[in-house]
């Protein structure tokens, strides 16, 4: 008979954690407190689920466990994953290396992992709590409300962060993890919009555009990244902000200043060609008004905010635009900066930083300290940029466990 395993947590990583454990021949049991599995997996990418992405690098995780991404990914990387929906009946379409399930429904994901672990007879407990994980050596005692107390040889942490609390990650995960010996990483929302502090977002709100944005930290250039800006009402989202958030997030738990430049040009070229760029409209448009000369050069909305900020009356001739205007106009298009008060919370974050300290683990997922344990996904402290790289974490770290707490 195989070794009994309890998986705690239902999504992504759980799933996949329970059906490797149990195509190694485990008994498995997954608890899951929401009333349905997989309910965070279909709200991911705005429910197409962006499920991988081929251009795959540890380059792009962050973490304590950055370093274990190429371990983990040796033994289930995009291809391995690829060929397990494919087994599963899930059709794959490639967007520019962005994956998806040819569906373009998250549902067809969540639904032949249900399949896959019905097919296993995985015993899958909905509406079930796990309140407690003691060692009761070799083997585990896990307590769950009504479904009362169950011993296991191994366990599967697999409980998610703190992102999105309402699909169930709600850090309940941390708490148990603290129980068993882990130290957590201080968590902070990641993926997710900025709060700014200046008072003229609400008359840009809605727009979006093509921009550079580069945070900095008490002065100093950390991370950009370039593509589609949202302004809203209180600051900037999107996904070049998210791939910034994270060391905001941190930077702004340690009270240091933050600030983004905003580059609404970015594709103007070296300094002589932007001088060009320049004089060659000022002189073709001298004799139309300032409105009129940011008419075509950025959204309107946005055109008119920079003449403002900018000192230039949206009626006055072009030509009438002093040096001293010109240049400050042609500044703010290329650097318009906008300070960092702080994140929009976890529920409205995509995934959460930190967790799990990724030093107390083994290159299996396994606990250094709990012999037995095992953890996956969310829970562990390293998270992705956007694209599909914290789903692929989520299956590569679910098999890894699965596959190691079953004895494979």
């Amino acid at each position: 008979m195989g070794r009994r395993i309890a998986v705690i947590g239902a999504g992504a990583a759980g799933m996949t954690a329970a059906i490797w454990a149990a195509r190694a021949g485990a008994q498995v049991t997954v608890y899951e407190r929401n009333d349905r599995v997989g309910k965070k997996l279909l709200s991911t990418g705005n429910g197409r689920c962006n499920f991988s992405n081929e251009r795959m690098s540890a380059a792009c995780y962050r973490g304590s466990g950055a370093a274990l991404v190429d371990a983990v990914y040796a033994g289930f990387d995009v291809r391995r994953t690829k060929e397990f929906f494919e087994e599963l009946g899930m059709r794959i379409k490639d967007r520019d290396g962005y994956l998806y399930p040819a569906s373009g429904q998250a549902a067809t994901v969540l639904d032949v992992l249900r399949y896959e672990m019905k097919r296993l007879a995985v015993d899958v407990h909905t509406c079930a709590q796990v309140t407690a994980v003691q060692v009761k050596r070799p083997r585990f005692s896990v307590e769950a409300g009504e479904d009362g107390r169950e011993t296991y040889d191994a366990v599967i942490l697999a409980c998610g962060g703190r992102a999105a609390p309402g699909t169930g990650s709600d850090g309940q995960g941390f708490r148990l993890a603290k129980m068993l010996g882990h130290h957590i990483v201080p968590t902070v929302p990641a993926l997710v919009a900025l709060r700014c502090r200046e008072d003229f977002f609400r008359r840009v709100a809605g727009v979006r555009c093509e921009a550079k944005l580069t945070l900095y930290i008490d002065g100093r250039a950390v991370c950009a990244d370039t593509g589609e800006l949202q302004w809203t009402d209180y600051g900037i989202s999107g996904i070049p902000v998210f791939q910034l958030s994270r060391e905001a997030a941190y930077a702004l738990r340690d009270k240091r200043s933050v600030t983004v430049e905003i580059d609404l040009l970015p594709d103007l070229g070296d300094a002589a060609a932007e001088r060009r760029f320049w004089e060659q409209r000022w002189e073709r448009q001298e004799g139309q008004t300032a409105e009129q000369f940011v008419t075509g050069l950025v959204n309107k909305k946005l055109g008119l905010l920079l003449l403002k900020l900018a000192g230039i009356r949206e009626s006055e001739r072009a030509a009438d635009v002093p040096a001293s205007g010109r240049r400050k106009l042609e500044k703010l298009c290329r650097c318009l900066t906008v300070t960092v008060q702080g994140t929009n919370p976890f529920e409205q974050a995509q995934v959460c930083a930190g967790g799990v300290d990724c030093a107390e683990v083994t290159e299996t997922l396994e606990s250094r300290i709990v012999p037995q344990l095992y953890f996956a996904g969310e829970i562990l402290d390293i998270d992705g940029i956007c694209g599909g790289y914290n789903l692929q974490w989520a299956w590569s770290s679910g098999a890894a466990a699965g596959r190691a707490a079953a004895g494979a």
